[in-house]
């Protein structure tokens, strides 16, 4: 396996005297997790992990009830990490990211860049040679200072294989567009954390060079939750196509509807968002909702208590509803004798081990559902992960150290010195999509709740919605609801397709110009790196 293929970030062999320097200097965190609501018992060992025994109803050992509730979106006006401070967990980590004046990609994040040079891939050997010229490129960025966290570089699939990573995705969103819409319809497509800019001008390169009608009609939108890069985006998009527009805002805090039909592009994005972390009790299936705690010295901690939070809630009900399970033992979640049984048992766990919970793709879907209700989405990311957090879909902690990327072991960590990033359960993530949209075309939502908007596709100003099931006594399953706006050549109403997962082999053997990436040897790293990569489209 290459390195190209395991993470956004080169990885490289652990350093036994990084890991040690990165934990003395930079990490905070106490050296054990409590469970909620416990008393220290004589006797008892100090690591109280796996072996508490007492009920969920005592007082935790240390008062906890006087520290301020905040949230990601009120720590933005903090200068500095808070203290004193509790939050969810998903809080802990997009301010660890996020955060304006402290965050990770405000002070340390730097996206690998090789400028506006391609690699000539046909001139090149083998793999080896391919990954000697990266390096090359790397060493360009210079050397960590000695006292602290470097710059931290990742790569992106956009950046290594620009133009033709960029072209293969033009063409996906072409194609669909030439069967859908052209010419009657504008093309609209809409990127979130569009980077240096690289992936919207080479979508925008190839459809003017090759699809030039078709570039008459485009108008792309790039959202940017980074000023700095919305700065970079503009300078690179705005002299040569005047048809993009960037706006610096988060797509969280999005509040404009586009009525028309769309394509939302998410590439390497959704592996930072923030997640909860969730446990359960062994004992009554219950689960309980993770917030980190930061007492008046800095040290963190983690508590477990009853899920309050609606969007956890929301999370649960939709996976429970979609027949999926949380990451217990069949056996135990099938029998209550047995659990019991097991929880006595000397040192057995009172809690399950720790679920990353992905709640804040949850509220994205959302916001595509409510303020883009005819879009077309293009998602890809990491399906898997290595050096991964103790848990169930954890996420990699890591810092650059003197040239070394360093994995940690918790998430507890340091705010704005380390890369938090999740793997993404794609068939989760697809079965949750398609339902989420299901839910904003019912009959009380999807008339109500949408702008006026008549495409010259449809066969009449009448929603064809509500005539969806008028002509067909079965839909099928592959296919949505049918929405205002999408017709037949006869004019009976059509549901969209719904969303597929490829590997990123099988997207880019399907939309890709391969015999613009294949080395002399007859590899393809176009193909053979990114193993780990899948598409929902």
């Amino acid at each position: 396996m290459t390195f190209l293929s395991v993470g956004p970030n080169q990885r490289c062999l652990f350093n036994l005297q990084c890991r040690r320097f990165l934990v003395r200097t930079f990490s905070s965190t106490k050296s054990r997790h409590r469970e909620p609501f416990r008393k220290s018992v004589i006797g008892e060992p100090k690591d109280k992990w796996n072996y508490n025994k007492a009920s969920f109803s005592e007082i935790p050992d240390k008062d906890y009830k006087d520290f301020k509730p905040v949230t990601a979106n009120q720590l933005e006006r903090e200068s500095v990490p808070p203290r004193g401070v509790k939050m969810l967990a998903r809080d802990f980590i997009e301010d660890s990211l996020y955060n304006p004046n402290y965050g990770y990609f405000v002070k340390q994040a730097t996206i690998f860049n090789s400028k506006d040079t391609s690699f000539e891939f046909t001139t090149l050997k083998d793999s080896v040679e391919f990954q000697e010229e990266v390096a090359k490129r790397y060493s360009a960025y210079g050397m960590d200072r000695p006292d602290g966290p470097g710059r931290q570089l990742w790569h992106t699939p956009t950046e290594l294989f620009k133009p033709w990573y960029g072209r293969a995705i033009a063409h996906c969103l072409v194609s669909e567009y030439l069967l859908k819409y052209f010419p009657y319809e504008d093309f609209i497509l809409y990127e979130i954390g569009a980077g240096n800019g690289t992936l919207a001008s080479n979508i925008l390169d190839c459809i003017r060079d090759e699809y030039p009608d078709v570039y008459d009609r485009t108008r792309y939108n790039i959202i940017e939750i980074s000023e700095s890069l919305t700065r970079l985006q503009r300078q690179k998009l705005s002299q040569t196509h005047p048809c993009s527009k960037v706006t610096h805002k988060s797509i969280f805090h999005w509040c404009k509807r586009e009525p028309a039909p769309c394509f939302f592009i998410v590439m390497e994005v959704v592996d930072n968002f923030a997640h909860d972390v969730v446990r359960y009790d062994l004992r009554t299936l219950e689960p309980y909702q993770g917030v980190v705690t930061v007492d008046k010295d800095g040290e963190f901690d983690m508590l477990y208590t009853p899920v309050t939070d609606p969007l956890i809630h929301s999370f649960l009900e939709v996976r429970k509803t979609l027949g999926r399970h949380p990451p217990i033992s069949r056996v135990l979640r099938a029998s209550e004798t047995f659990r019991k049984l097991f929880t006595t048992l000397p040192f057995a766990p009172n809690l399950s081990v720790e679920e990353y919970i992905p709640t804040r793709l949850l509220s994205l879907l959302r916001i595509l559902r409510d303020y883009f209700p005819r879009h077309r989405l293009l998602l890809s990311d990491f399906s898997s992960l290595p050096d991964t957090i103790p848990g169930v879909n954890a996420p990699v902690v890591q810092t650059r150290v003197r040239n070394v990327t360093v994995p940690c072991s918790k998430l507890l960590v340091r705010q704005g010195y380390f890369d938090i990033f999740f793997p993404t359960n794609f068939e989760q993530l697809r079965d949750m999509y398609e339902y989420i949209l299901s839910r904003g075309y019912s009959d009380a939502n999807s008339d109500s709740s949408y702008p006026s908007w008549t495409s010259p596709l449809s066969p009449s100003s009448t929603s064809v919605s509500l005539g969806g099931d008028f002509f067909f006594s079965h839909r099928p399953n592959d296919r949505r609801r049918p929405l205002d706006g999408v017709a037949s050549a006869s004019g009976l109403p059509v549901g969209e397709r719904k969303s597929n997962v490829f590997t990123h082999s099988e997207f880019m053997t399907t939309y890709g110009d391969l015999s613009k990436t294949r080395l002399r040897s007859g590899e393809n790293p176009l193909l053979d790196f990114y193993q780990n990569v899948k598409f929902l489209f």
